[in-house]
């Protein structure tokens, strides 16, 4: 455990990261369980406002991404000033991040069943920098034996192989797979390789013609979305809260 801490975390500099995950995570669970009180009416907390207006917090969110930044780029990371940005940077990010949904939608869909797209950012962010902690970033480690110095061109190659085969399983509509592809090596390969969600740009483009390739494509992410679906959303409920109920739409009389 030692050696692997000396080498994956303090010779790369990796600390300030460490510490930027630890203060992201940390600041999403407490701004849920602050506002899972505020919609349940308990406790001390309220939304805030200015003037009438609710400012979310992802207006402060930005200010301290904007500010962890610029203070990580002007540190060294081997230092304390580089520690502290992370910090900041890690808190501001997590902010946003639970408000990336709104971004997205440019509406307040917070308690919405759209609201679970920030839960799902914040958790696919959180895994990739923890797959980048744990050493899945071929140059990532300053001290190379000579044997890993004569193989760094083939690790170039391979690298550039597997974005490739990322962006394939990007353009069969499958974002996920793509994302960790990236990084985690044949992972994008089995992306790649699968069938393209009905509705993709690949699906678009190949299976036009071919009504058997469109069929099993849409069997196949149909039997995908029955089994997936719902343990998915039970833990991002579990994580992120449940969303309102929607509104019962009356029907219109004469």
């Amino acid at each position: 455990m030692g050696h692997w801490w000396e080498r994956n975390i303090l010779e790369p500099g990796k600390l300030p990261l460490l510490l930027a995950l630890a203060a992201f995570v940390l600041t999403f669970l407490v701004t849920r369980v602050i506002t899972r009180l505020i919609r349940a009416g308990r406790g001390p907390f309220g939304n805030v406002r200015a003037g009438g207006l609710h400012i979310h917090h992802v207006v402060p969110g930005v200010v301290l991404t904007v500010v962890g930044g610029f203070g990580a780029v002007a540190s060294d990371r081997h230092g304390a000033g580089g520690a502290v940005a992370a910090v900041v940077f890690g808190m501001g990010a997590g902010l946003v991040l639970d408000e990336f949904a709104l971004i997205l939608h440019l509406d307040d869909v917070y308690w919405t069943a759209e609201g679970r797209k920030s839960v799902e950012a914040v958790v696919l962010t959180a895994a990739l920098v923890g797959l980048l902690l744990a050493g899945f970033v071929p140059f990532g480690v300053n001290d190379l034996s000579e044997q890993e110095l004569e193989n760094r061109g083939s690790v170039i190659g391979t690298i550039a192989v597997n974005f490739l085969f990322a962006l394939i399983a990007l353009s069969k509509g499958k974002a996920r797979t793509a994302v960790f592809g990236a990084i985690v090596p044949l992972v994008a390969l089995v992306g790649a390789i699968r069938l393209a969600r009905p509705g993709s740009p690949w699906a678009r483009r190949f299976y036009g013609r071919r009504p058997r390739a469109r069929a099993r494509s849409a069997l196949r992410a149909y039997r995908h979305d029955r089994r997936w679906s719902g343990p998915r959303r039970a833990v991002q409920d579990w994580i992120g809260g449940k969303p309102d109920p929607r509104p019962t739409r009356l029907p219109d009389h004469d």
